[in-house]
């Protein structure tokens, strides 16, 4: 590989240039990745040896995922200099299966829905009207909404521990999400870029102190594993595929918007429709790949897109390493399974800033298109009858169980489909 400057795409630059920069990548999105495979795994009750599988297999999917992106194999893959992890997107309705059915179920489902992101790359350009800014908008909104119940059970130390809703757990919530909120506002650089890693770290360090975290899952962690081949099994179930298939239809076009925020910020251009349907298709065939490693859905991650329009740094090599030191972390369970002590009151307090951002992306993209009637009616409806259905468990009880499972446990189901269909009945000019 030819001398290249970390401004070039293609090439190697030197070593003691791209390896800050790729630690730097790592740190900004390696919480994000890791925390809905932590939260999955307590929702799903599941043992410590299971949840530092699922953890491993998220820091793994996440870099092949990458790989994948950068370096492309055929029709996989845009090679564009994008980051992939496990997206907290798909989290609200992979915890109502695992509510409803078991682990299996969530990977057999998320094979369907990576099948379906491939047909949406493929038919790219005849899909997008369906999902402009309005409609993405208001599903991530909804999406953000619906996890601001999981950010306040974990703040209160999580549901079914005893002691939930302690002053302890509390006090350590909002340190954590003081500690981020400052770094946030006010840090700089790698402060402001790590700003949730780093008021984990404090939270956990204050845990430490108090004697509350249980470091029994990491000795029984083994040095070096390889990700275990269909450890979690599939299951196939109608209703569930077609809730996450939903969300990855719709994933699959908004990950358009950060192929192109990448092109437009760093390169000062469009992304061609073959880096689009090549980039599309490559996300599809990452998560059907993950499903059988005990990889959680992925998606491109805004963070990272961030970084590189900001440094211009778009230098494939130097975003392979962050892969590269993605893929070493998640070959040492070890270290997975220290991530599954963090105490979920510290948890809380970081990602509940998290969820917020999501739902504020969502609504930046609501307000990019003009707010008349036609579209805060649309906006509106889908998120008070998305959340309003799925907060209100007993709305649904006379129907049968598979349209419960559809309709009645995520609300970004609902969500979408209220919004196309509006977008698509409503007359345009009100």
């Amino acid at each position: 590989m030819k001398q290249a400057s970390i401004f070039e795409l293609d090439g190697r630059p030197p070593l003691r240039e791209a390896l800050p920069l790729a630690i730097q990548h790592v740190v900004a999105m390696i919480v994000g990745c890791v925390t809905p495979a932590l939260i999955l795994s307590r929702t799903a009750n599941l043992s410590s040896l299971d949840s530092i599988i699922l953890v491993q297999g998220a820091l793994v999917i996440a870099s092949l995922s990458t790989f994948l992106q950068l370096f492309p194999i055929g029709l996989f893959g845009s090679g564009l200099p994008v980051m992939l992890g496990v997206s907290f997107a798909y989290l609200p309705s992979m915890q109502a299966i695992a509510a409803g059915y078991d682990m299996a179920t969530i990977f057999g489902s998320q094979l369907v829905g990576g099948l379906v992101a491939v047909l949406v790359g493929l038919n790219v350009k005849r899909l997008r009207p369906l999902f402009p800014p309005l409609i993405t908008g208001t599903v991530v909104f909804t999406i953000g909404l619906s996890l601001y119940p999981t950010a306040i059970n974990y703040m209160a130390g999580g549901a079914g521990n005893p002691s939930y809703g302690s002053a302890l757990n509390w006090l350590l919530a909002f340190l954590t999400l003081t500690i981020v909120t400052i770094l946030n506002h006010m840090g700089k650089g790698i402060f402001k870029l790590a700003s949730i890693l780093i008021g984990i770290a404090v939270g956990y360090i204050i845990s430490l102190c108090l004697g509350i975290v249980d470091f029994s899952p990491v000795g029984s962690a083994h040095l070096f594993q390889a990700p275990k081949l269909m450890h979690f099994g599939l299951n196939f179930e109608v209703a569930a595929c077609f809730s996450l298939g939903i969300l990855f239809a719709i994933n699959a076009i908004q990950a358009i918007g950060d192929f192109t925020a990448t092109t437009v910020g760093s390169m000062d251009r469009e992304p061609t429709d073959n880096e689009l349907k090549r980039g599309i298709v490559g996300y599809g065939f990452s998560n059907v790949l993950g499903t059988f490693i005990g990889g959680l859905p992925t998606a491109t991650y805004s963070q990272n897109v961030g970084i590189v329009t900001t440094t211009k740094v778009i230098n494939r090599f130097t975003l392979s390493l962050s892969a590269c030191i993605l893929i070493i972390a998640g070959l040492v369970p070890k270290f997975s399974a220290l991530l599954t002590t963090i105490p979920q009151s510290v948890l809380g307090g970081a990602t509940i800033s998290v969820f917020a951002s999501i739902a504020m992306t969502g609504m930046k993209l609501v307000v990019s298109e003009e707010m008349n009637y036609r579209n805060t009616s649309i906006v509106g409806l889908s998120a008070a009858l998305g959340i309003g259905i799925a907060d209100s468990s007993a709305a649904l009880s006379t129907f049968p169980a598979w349209f419960q499972t559809i309709f009645g446990q995520s609300p970004v189901v609902i969500a979408t489909i209220v919004a196309v269909a509006l977008h698509i009945m409503l007359p345009k000019r009100n």
